[in-house]
């Protein structure tokens, strides 16, 4: 490299780790990994004066969230049914600033063909470099600023992994040098400079039902930072540093289908719910070196996919029959179920006691957080078949369609 390009290089990630608190997307459900941003008040309307058109790319088809960096957007694709291939584009413009593929495409089971055999895990961004899962169980880390694949780890070639039967899910988490993820089978830790497998946990044999759909968090639980799982038939807290179990407990789901990332409620309690199961809260506790799980309550109503809010001690939920639950995380008590029903998924954004709702037919709400009652603010048709997470940087809406890629300004009309 240069010493031109060295120094753009350098430049671009001053600017790129300086600006990424205030005004980036940087992973699966935003900054803090809880679909929550912290901004000035959202405007009270998305009408064609408030939330404003900026630029629109058409695309190969892709369920994974787009991630926002201060200058640029990342965005995946399957092209061709045999390729899988990432794109930074410019966040003013929509410009293709870099490309980079690789072969990677797959088909999945008939039950999940409805959704098609496109690419669906969220990626991570450190500022440095940009982690992609591909269908095929293939962890690929590209460096943000060129578009160099740095390393990439071939699950099933390196670890002797079956493919997973519906494809790579899980949204890799960057903390430290550290890269956690749902893969192989397992729970996983790389080292995100190599991509060297450093811990395997909770691993299963089962094919079919082998790599979880969950994305992992971190949180603080019974006083210890620790790494938080659901896996296709477990809830558990895993030690960052070993692997080693802490606590676990099961969670039934249908066909494992343990989709939505459970949520820490509190400094002891994780919140979850399971398609085929039911809404629920766990409390953790901790004597000396041992923790021990039991429930706090539970709910009979069942998530989908849908990733919850959390806000004043309440959960907002959308529901496998469609509809949205508004549950006190205090006891399960139920504070309201509309009667209206959505569409089969939200993506969820909050900022205060507002709440962002794109469902995957493309209408786009804004809701109050309100344990009163349902209130719909306004709404709005952005698009079709938009499955992938919706993302909020600073006074901005990026929306990815199944075959595109939409920026919005969405503010206060000037005078």
């Amino acid at each position: 490299m240069s010493a031109k390009n060295v120094l753009n290089t350098a430049a671009w990630l001053a600017v790129s780790l300086s600006c990424a608190a205030s005004s980036s997307w940087p992973q699966w459900r935003g900054p803090s990994r809880d679909g929550r941003v912290e901004a000035p008040a959202w405007p009270s309307s998305l009408d064609e004066q408030h939330l404003r058109p900026r630029w629109r790319v058409e695309l190969g088809p892709s369920y994974s969230g787009p991630i926002v960096a201060p200058d640029r957007v990342f965005t995946t694709e399957t092209r061709d049914a045999k390729s899988e291939v990432v794109r930074a584009l410019d966040r003013a413009t929509g410009k293709e600033l870099w490309k980079t593929e690789w072969e990677g495409a797959m088909k999945v089971p008939f039950f999940a063909k409805s959704n098609g055999d496109w690419i669906r895990s969220t990626p991570a961004w450190d500022g440095e470099s940009l982690f992609v899962s591909g269908m095929r169980d293939v962890l690929v880390a590209i460096d943000a600023s060129s578009g160099k694949v740095r390393w990439k780890h071939d699950f099933p070639a390196q670890d002797g992994t079956p493919v997973p039967a519906f494809g790579y899910v899980s949204s890799p988490l960057v903390d430290g040098d550290a890269l956690y993820t749902q893969a192989g089978g397992a729970v996983v830790r790389l080292d995100k400079k190599s991509g060297e497998t450093q811990w395997k946990a909770l691993a299963t044999t089962d094919s079919m039902n082998g790599s979880a759909f969950s994305s992992p968090i971190i949180a603080h639980v019974a006083g210890q930072r620790q790494l938080v799982v659901q896996t296709r038939t477990h809830l558990a807290g895993l030690d960052l540093a070993t692997g080693a179990e802490l606590w676990s407990t099961p969670v039934e789901a249908f066909r494992g289908m343990n989709i939505l990332t459970p949520t820490p409620v509190s400094s002891n309690r994780i919140f979850t719910s399971t398609y085929g199961g039911k809404t629920l809260a766990f409390d953790v506790a901790r004597d000396g070196d041992r923790f021990s799980v039991k429930p706090a309550w539970s709910f009979k109503a069942q998530g989908y996919m849908t990733s919850p809010i959390l806000h004043d001690g309440h959960a907002y939920l959308h529901l496998r029959n469609q509809r949205a639950l508004c549950v006190s995380l205090e006891d399960g008590a139920e504070r309201w179920t509309t009667s209206e029903s959505f569409g089969k998924y939200w993506s969820l954004v909050a900022n205060r006691d507002r709440i962002l709702a794109l469902d995957e037919r493309g209408i786009l709400m804004l809701m109050a957080a309100s344990p009163a009652k349902h209130e719909v603010l306004s709404k709005r048709k952005v698009g079709d078949d938009t499955w992938a997470h919706l993302a909020v940087a600073g006074n901005e809406v990026f929306i990815r369609e199944l075959k595109a890629l939409a920026a919005y300004d969405w503010s206060e009309p000037k005078n």
